[in-house]
């Protein structure tokens, strides 16, 4: 039996989901003076004229009125403060009609559900002049059997009434911690009053915000299977559970064949299947029924692992239903990693320790709030932004209380780059219980929405590899009734509680009385809160933080962090100046006022719009001296934002290493506070909101290296980090040291080393700055290394001063000219481009007796060189035809590197210049290539993804860098290269 379900830009679909994602147009409610039934059958709008306009679906209120330019962009400069707040306005301000059509037809015992994957906060819905009620939560999925009330016709029209939160709340003249907490009593994101991070959302988030699809099944559909694994015999023995609730909407009696199957894919076509299973099962009519699989074995299948750790093996898992007299009614389809995460408090530390697959990790990585604040989200911006926290080596993210518990696309690219996830419910210390005023202590008003919101979040995430834990609240736990109905929800099976299981580990589970995927989740820890149970002081106390800048050596010393695990801990985030241009008008441009203090110190002062852009100072007065300072003065904006790209990478990389130094000593992890911002702020971030990275990003790059050497700038000893679980033999340190006229005063080996797994070594003490007349600014180069064939684990390079000194003698260094050879070579996909440069210091021949100087870095079998275009999300979710896969992964792979020799490309280029020393901080950038350019105009291409950048060449020394972007349909990409010494930008590659 063949039907057609289309929306005005889907294909047509056999059984399985179609997503609405466009052609929505939207209207203020106040605006419309006809009723959802007359908008759906009589009078339906026909096109974007007043007062209908076209809409964002997914998205909100706010980003259809920034879309059309109703209202002005609120994250350019203080555009904000001209859009009406809804505590000002009204609700009915921010309540709007949402309308679209689709094109349906069944045929026999066909059935189609209209799914709303997350309204804010509660909507009518009309189809076909038919009602329906979405109740409240902004956290729960609707699904609606709109079988009976489709059009004979098949156009069918839909109109979405959405109303705002019912406790918007009021933002205070002075701000604050999530206004003035009223937006708490509703089950809604809570930064949308505003916080020390992020302006007011004008809105609060009003809108469908999350994906709308219909999706059409024969008389039995499946809903929300569960799959676990377990693991004996040292992860030789694996089984897989599976359980899942099964619905016959038919007036008879439904003979089922319920299958599994579990794949992987292999080179072209070839579909290996791993596992088949078909059952039989009778459902009643109308009845809905549970049913749990026999348990699936395999030997020695692959594993999961947390990014650095090992590869992210993914297997196809497709359940389908068979309905006799009917045929396939219903198939899902979901990667799985076979993984078993576990944890406890550290004795040693007192902080938690976590384990994957029985190995223990270290945990360095970040808090996410959301990725952008209109949620204007997708699963192109989710991929950028999930592989940027792998490119930083980043294992794991905080998914914070105050913001979205986020979507699938989310977390389906975390499985496939091996993020791990700490998942919080919707509770923050500032809005239930403290803050200032004092916040409602007992959540939000209905309590029994919160846990329905809950249940359903942990049914649409608990099948991801990459969700770690579940936490209740930030810097808060949930009111007592709460807590304890999720302590009971999520209460783990016997087999992956976590009390020296030495000896539980070995228990079969079919001896257990209840089968893992029975339970709501049952592997997965609860944790109350984030300040709680082996993280910060463990007891609630706010014992996270700080949040400021910090001199780079207070990291690594005794007295700076007394906990175990730190989930919280921040600083600066000052952006290129090219987004400050891009994203502020003219005034802001102006640097800070630097305050000369009578202490000595200096007190920054910023213009009113970074201030309204919560910009965080580079000094902390009677603490921290201005680091932009010891650079000199800044003259201007690219200066200062320069110079700030000078302190994000110390500051971060020095934060890093600096927990590293203490592995399992002091520390069993950190968190950075925060990865990105989810709108133009100007603090805590490794990325901006236009997606172009901070030199702190490859700060924290180069300091979570899974292998790395680093100089603890406390003690200037020379220490070498192994995170991984194999044995370094007969490897060496090479330590050089170069001075601002081109020359090498300090050159060391530290040779025929062995570093054990899961350690952090220290090597030797460096013996420079202790000699004679060292030089007060100087460079050092160490590098990690196989001796067999000089090889290269790790790199880094520092730049620095002698105790109570500064850099400014860097100034009139960015004199020199230092000659650079370039080749490029480039690969062209479509709009897909991969360039690898490789850059030469040519000032001077490399030295005889160092063998390095080619940086042939090692190529861990863990990670990956390229992207996988059959692991978008899309290819993956669903049944029907989005859920089939139509190559083989290995096969794609090899097209594509076949296709990208024809569009290739190779070019050397070169700097002139006669000095000798070193290149430093130098950094790529793309851009479109225009000849009408405005002045001032922001011409990059972004995202771009870099395999190193602000980086520094010694004489003599060779880099590579991989650089991997798409140009925009009609755009000719350029490839400029900037730095220290280098102050118009080399365009390289044209």
């Amino acid at each position: 039996m063949l039907s057609s379900c289309s929306s005005m830009e889907a294909a047509t679909v056999e059984i399985g989901k179609t997503k609405l994602d466009s052609g929505w147009l939207a209207a203020r409610s106040t605006e419309v003076e006809l009723t959802g039934t007359q908008l759906t059958t009589t009078h339906s709008p026909t096109g974007p004229t007043a007062p209908w306009m076209e809409a964002v679906v997914p998205g909100t209120v706010l980003a259809t009125l920034v879309k059309n330019k109703v209202v002005p962009d609120p994250f350019y400069g203080m555009q904000n403060e001209s859009i009406l707040d809804i505590a000002d306005s009204g609700r009915e301000h921010y309540t709007f009609w949402f309308f679209t059509t689709f094109q349906c037809k069944l045929m026999g015992n066909q059935h189609l559900d209209l799914n709303f994957r997350g309204i804010n906060y509660s909507a009518e819905v009309y189809l076909n002049g038919h009602k329906m009620i979405l109740p409240k939560g902004m956290f729960r999925r609707h699904s609606l059997d709109v079988t009976s009330i489709l059009h004979p016709d098949g156009q069918n029209l839909l109109a979405v009434l959405v109303h705002p939160p019912d406790h918007p709340g009021r933002i205070p003249p002075e701000g604050g911690q999530g206004g003035d907490h009223e937006i708490g009593k509703d089950v809604a994101t809570q930064y949308v009053q505003g916080w020390d991070w992020i302006i007011p959302t004008r809105d609060r988030n009003t809108g469908i915000w999350d994906e709308v699809s219909v999706s059409m099944t024969g008389p039995v559909r499946i809903i929300d299977p569960h799959l676990v694994s377990s693991f004996f015999d040292n992860y030789k023995r694996v089984y897989l559970h599976a359980t899942t609730e099964l619905e016959n909407r038919s007036a008879d009696f439904a003979e089922c064949s319920i299958n599994i199957q579990v794949s992987t894919e292999l080179e072209g076509n070839v579909c290996l299947v791993e596992q088949l299973q078909a059952q039989h099962l009778s459902i009643s009519p109308r009845a809905r029924v549970q049913y749990t699989f026999p348990q699936l074995f395999f030997y020695k299948p692959n594993l999961w692992w947390p990014n650095g750790m090992g590869k992210q093996a993914l297997y196809h898992v497709t359940i389908s239903v068979e309905v006799k007299g009917y045929g396939e009614s219903d198939q899902w389809t979901h990667l799985f990693g076979f993984r078993k995460i576990e944890s406890h408090i550290d004795s040693a530390t007192g902080g938690r320790l976590f384990k994957v697959n029985g190995q223990p990790i270290f945990i360095r990585g970040g808090n996410w709030i959301l990725s952008d604040g209109l949620l204007r989200l997708s699963a192109k911006r989710y991929r950028t932004d999930i592989k940027f926290h792998a490119d930083m080596n980043f294992n794991m993210i905080r998914c914070w209380g105050g913001g979205l518990t986020e979507r699938p696309e989310f977390y389906h690219y975390c499985d496939i780059y091996g993020l791990l996830v700490w998942e919080e419910f919707w509770i923050t210390g500032d809005v239930d219980g403290r803050g200032i005023p004092v916040s409602n202590p007992d959540g939000p008003l209905d309590h029994d929405l919160f846990m329905l919101c809950a249940r359903d979040t942990v049914k649409l995430l608990r099948n991801h590899a990459s969700l770690a834990l579940w936490v209740g609240g930030n810097e808060q736990v949930p009111p007592k009734d709460i807590n304890a109905a999720l302590k009971n929800d999520l209460k783990l099976h016997p087999y992956f509680e976590t009390a020296n299981e030495a000896s539980k580990s070995l228990i079969d589970p079919s001896l257990s009385t209840k089968d893992p995927s029975l339970y709501l989740d049952g592997t997965r820890l609860y944790i109350q809160g984030s300040m709680w149970d082996g993280f910060a002081n463990g007891m609630g106390d706010f014992t996270d933080g700080p949040y400021e800048i910090q001199y780079p050596e207070s990291f690594f010393k005794d007295d700076f962090y007394n906990y175990g695990f730190n989930p919280e801990v921040g600083s600066v985030g000052m952006p290129v100046a090219a987004t400050i241009r891009a994203t502020m008008p003219p005034e802001g441009w102006q640097i800070p006022l630097f305050k000369k203090l009578p202490d000595g110190y200096t007190e920054e002062v910023p213009n009113p719009i970074w201030t309204y852009h919560k910009y965080i100072p580079y000094s902390k007065p009677s603490r921290v001296h201005d680091q932009i300072e010891l650079y000199g003065a800044p003259k201007d904006l690219d200066d200062f934002c320069l110079k700030a790209q000078l302190v994000n990478y110390i500051q971060y990389r020095a934060l890093l290493e600096g927990w590293t130094s203490r592995m399992w000593s002091k520390y069993t992890g950190v968190l950075i506070w925060k990865n990105q911002n989810p709108w133009t702020g100007l603090r805590g971030q490794f990325y901006d909101h236009l997606l172009d990275q901070t030199a702190g990003f490859f700060g924290c790059r180069c300091a979570a290296e899974p292998i790395h050497v680093q100089l603890n700038l406390a003690t200037y000893s020379i220490e070498v980090v192994n995170t991984t679980s194999d044995t370094l033999s007969n490897v060496a340190v090479e330590a050089s040291v170069w001075d601002l006229e081109g020359t090498s005063p300090y050159y060391k080996v530290f040779d025929k080393l062995n570093i054990s797994p899961k350690k952090t070594v220290p090597i030797a003490e460096m013996n420079y700055p202790k000699s004679k007349n060292p030089k007060p600014v100087y460079f050092l180069l160490l590098k990690l290394y196989n001796m067999s064939d000089y090889s290269i684990f790790s790199r880094n390079f520092y730049w620095l001063h002698l105790s109570g000194g500064n850099y400014k003698l860097l100034e009139p260094y960015r004199k020199k000219k230092i000659p650079l050879k370039i080749t490029s070579e480039v690969s062209i996909r479509g709009s897909a481009y991969e360039i690898e440069m490789h850059v030469k210091n040519t000032s001077k021949k490399s030295d005889s007796k160092n063998s390095t100087y080619m940086n042939n870095f090692i190529k861990r079998d863990v990670e990956g060189d390229f992207d996988m275009p059959s692991l978008e999300y899309h290819s993956l979710q669903g049944g029907g035809n989005q859920g089939k896969l139509d190559t083989g992964l290995l096969g794609r792979m090899a097209s594509y590197f076949s296709r990208r020799e024809d569009g290739h490309q190779s070019k050397v280029s070169t700097t002139n210049g006669t000095d000798v020393g070193v290149a430093f901080f130098l950094h790529f950038s793309v851009h479109a290539t225009k000849t009408d350019r405005e002045v001032g105009e922001d011409t990059r291409i972004l995202p771009v993804h870099y395999s190193d950048n602000y980086f520094s060449l010694v004489p003599g020394e060779v880099m590579r860098v991989k650089i991997s972007f798409e140009a925009p349909r009609g755009v000719s990409p350029r490839v400029t290269l900037g730095g220290w010494n280098y102050h118009s930008s080399h365009t390289v590659v044209h």
